[in-house]
């Protein structure tokens, strides 16, 4: 009977956190379990703008072959994104016609973007893949986060803003 008991008490409070979540996750709000930005409760907020430069952004990677390996290194966590990946939250560093060059670290337009340096190899000591550089595509932004081990357009390089869903705001998060 005991072990009844513990069955349906488990199963409520499963229910209720699936269900807070779902909730949750109707209105836009994300729990951020990556390095790349603090880890917390944030939400996607619809911009009533076009997005710019310096925009903190949630967007949903696009279904490559970079994106699926990037999936089976870990990189990407699971999610409600096309291929089962959660959504990145990334700082638009450059919009359509901006030039992008990659060496040991990233420029915009000739300016060197701070905290940049390009990985070699990652965590595991994989070979990593970088972007070539160029001029970012009509319809595309190139992301970037300051945290060092942060896989971003250093490495995919731009991505559609079709897939962008909204502002990233925090709204309670805790940075170590």
């Amino acid at each position: 009977m005991k072990r009844l008991v513990w069955f349906y008490r488990i199963s409520s409070v499963s229910l209720f956190t699936l269900g807070l979540i779902v909730l949750l996750g109707g209105q836009g709000f994300r729990i951020n379990l990556t390095p790349s930005e603090p880890l917390g409760l944030w939400r996607i907020v619809r911009p009533d703008r076009p997005i710019l430069v310096g925009d903190l952004i949630f967007i949903c990677p696009p279904e490559t072959a970079a994106m699926r390996e990037a999936r089976v290194r870990g990189y990407l966590r699971f999610g409600l994104c096309a291929g089962w990946v959660a959504p990145l939250i990334k700082t638009v560093v450059a919009t359509p016609g901006q030039a992008i060059e990659i060496a040991d670290d990233v420029s915009v337009d000739g300016r060197p973007l701070p905290q940049s340096l390009v990985a070699r190899l990652d965590g595991q000591r994989r070979e990593m893949v970088h972007y070539d550089g160029g001029v970012v595509p009509p319809g595309a932004v190139f992301l970037h986060s300051e945290f060092p081990g942060s896989f971003d357009s250093r490495y995919f390089g731009p991505l559609p803003m079709d897939g962008i869903l909204g502002l990233a705001r925090e709204v309670w998060t805790y940075a170590p």
